[in-house]
Formats: C-alpha cells, sequence, structure tokens
C-alpha cells in the first residue's frame, strides 16, 4: 500500500473507496419527508426528488445520537448512516411511526456504500430508484440554507470536499471490481484536512452539534421544534460550546500517528486538555489530527498528544472559536439596586 499515491488518486477523482460496513435504512411513504423533519435537525421536508441532506437525531439534551446522509428519489428516502448505525436508528424510527403513512426497513444486506470525489472525470456505476442515481451529495462544502458556521476561516477547507457516496446493489459488486480502489485510510486523511466530523469518530455521549461546527451542514436554525432543538438554540444564541473542534499540525520527526482516544496534553505537563478524535498523515500536510477541546483553552497554547508513551508535539489551528455560540447579543439585565456607571 502506497497511502500518499491512494490518496491523490482520491484527491483527483481517479480512485474509489468502498465502504461495504456502512448501513442504509429506507423510508417509504407519503409522510416521510415531514416525519423526518419533525424528528432531526435539519429541514427536509421540501428536499425535491434527487435532492441531498444532512441531518442528526438527537437526544432530549441536544446529544447527538444518529447522523444521517439523507437522499429522496420521491418515493423513498434513503437513509445513509456509518457502521453500526442502521439497526439501532431503524428499530427507533419503527417505533416512532404511530399512525403515519411511512414504512421503515433496514436494507443494509442489500446496497453497499461507496464514496469519492467528484471531479467530473468519470461516471462511477451506481443504483438508481424512481429515475434518479442513488449518491448522496455532501452538502459539508458550503454553509446550508439555515445553517451557521462558526469557524472563521476565510478559505475553509470544506469548499473542495466535493465528496460523494453512492449505492449500488450487493448483487451488482462485480462492477467495482474492475475500478481502482484506495484504503479508507485514505478518504479520512482528506476528511480531516476537510475540517469534516464523522459519527464514528468525533461523536461521544456527550456531543452536541455546535462543538462540532455541525450547524454549518446538518442543523436548519430557524425551522420548527424537534427534538434536542432547545439546547442547540440556547447554547448558539445564549452560551457557548462546552467544547469546540479543532484540527492540529503535529510534529512528525518520531513517525508516530496518534489514534482516536489520545489524549491531548498541555506541553511539558500531563494536565488534559481533550482528546484526539481522528488522526492521519496527509499527503501534502504532513501528520495531522482533529480533537475536541476544551473550551477555554488558550487557541495559542503548546499542546502535545500522547500516545502510547511517546508525546507528539501539536499546534492547533482553530475550527471553532472560544466565543462561538451568543449570537443572540442579549443585554443584561441589572441587577436590584446596582448602581450603573
Amino acid at each position: 500500500m502506497q497511502p500518499f499515491v491512494e490518496q491523490r488518486a482520491l484527491a483527483t477523482g481517479e480512485a474509489i473507496v468502498l465502504l461495504p460496513e456502512r448501513g442504509v435504512v429506507t423510508v417509504t411513504g407519503p409522510d416521510r419527508l415531514t416525519w423526518l423533519d419533525s424528528v432531526t435537525s435539519q429541514s427536509i421536508a421540501g428536499l425535491a426528488p434527487g435532492g441531498s441532506a444532512e441531518t442528526l437525531l438527537l437526544d432530549p439534551n441536544g446529544r447527538i445520537e444518529h447522523a444521517i446522509r439523507l437522499l429522496d428519489d420521491g418515493e423513498t428516502a434513503w437513509l445513509l448512516l456509518d457502521e453500526g448505525e442502521a439497526p439501532a436508528l431503524a428499530a427507533w424510527l419503527d417505533r416512532m411511526r404511530f399512525m403515519l403513512r411511512v414504512e421503515v426497513a433496514d436494507r443494509t444486506a442489500d446496497y453497499l456504500t461507496y464514496g469519492y470525489l467528484e471531479r467530473g472525470t468519470h461516471d462511477w456505476p451506481h443504483a438508481t430508484a424512481a429515475g434518479h442515481p442513488l449518491i448522496w451529495v455532501d452538502p459539508w462544502q458550503s454553509v446550508q440554507d439555515g445553517g451557521w458556521q462558526y469557524a472563521s476561516a476565510t478559505d475553509h477547507p470544506a469548499a473542495d470536499w466535493a465528496w460523494r457516496e453512492a449505492l449500488l446493489a450487493r448483487n451488482q459488486a462485480e462492477e467495482l471490481d474492475a475500478l481502482p480502489t484506495v484504503d479508507p485510510l485514505a478518504a479520512e486523511a482528506l476528511r480531516v484536512a476537510a475540517w469534516r466530523p464523522s459519527w464514528r469518530t468525533e461523536v461521544d455521549e456527550r456531543t452536541i452539534p455546535n462543538e462540532l461546527d455541525w450547524l454549518r451542514s446538518a442543523v436548519h436554525l430557524a425551522k420548527g421544534c424537534y427534538r434536542g432543538q432547545e439546547t442547540v438554540a440556547k447554547v448558539h444564541n445564549l452560551g457557548h460550546p462546552p467544547r469546540r473542534i479543532a484540527f492540529l499540525h503535529l510534529d512528525g520527526s518520531d513517525n508516530v500517528d496518534p489514534a482516536h482516544g489520545d489524549e491531548v496534553v498541555l506541553a511539558g505537563t500531563d494536565d488534559a486538555v481533550g482528546r484526539v478524535t481522528t488522526g492521519a498523515n496527509h499527503y501534502e500536510l504532513g501528520p495531522i489530527a482533529l480533537a475536541v477541546l476544551k473550551r477555554n483553552l488558550d487557541p495559542g497554547a503548546a499542546l502535545e498528544v500522547r500516545h502510547d508513551g511517546t508525546r507528539i508535539a501539536a499546534a492547533q489551528e482553530v475550527i471553532v472559536p472560544q466565543d462561538a455560540g451568543a449570537t443572540a447579543n442579549v443585554p443584561r439585565i441589572p441587577r436590584l439596586g446596582a448602581v450603573r456607571r
């Protein structure tokens, strides 16, 4: 395996990455989009046939339970999910149908997923349904209607993230045999460089969307109520995310790659300030990582990542800033008896 060669091939649209463990859940019926709209974070009720979106299922406290890549063919909503998500999400949705005209099915055994970066150079094989290609277009490339970006970068690296995920019937998998494929680690390196969060790696039992800048693509701030909406809105309008995602540039002199869960500490100390969520070695940027850090950590602080007894020097590039949120700028009411100066 030649990791940098594979990354270049994927980045230039000359290869695909197989994602056979990804899940697929379908929701059919005339109420499917309005129903999914009512229980998840994105405004998808008006999604046009052939359209793509991203939405999150939150718990009542606003913590992320599922991240859903959604495309609709006019008759069926196709929910593309990370490994291990499909059974739990399908079961939850099935319990929540009540009297609505919807049917939920886990189709993971019928369809496989593969990904690629769209550069207009190839027409890769894919399934179709109701006359529409089953290809999900990642909205992370730009801030979606009703969304919000905390990152202040002038040139956001997501601008070049033309990511697609295609479905193909598993009984047609041989159509992919002749195509150039790369290791999934190649896609992970490019995803990290695009600051793109993933449910599988960036989310833990406490994560809210605001911490990962996921309001950018998966949350509509002006839509109606949904489970967990109060937390998302309160943090965005009045408070600050308790943690924040950051991009780390790592010292590669020891040829050590950090792993998911490695502690991030203040340099020269054992004071933990966060954890690595995804580490990678990029063909242009070198060793890099996404990490979730304490909100009040100084952006200029010297950091180290602890990996199997080795300390890796790290410098952070801010994605979600310390002052993210509090967008309402509500004036403070003076306390009774306080003297105004």
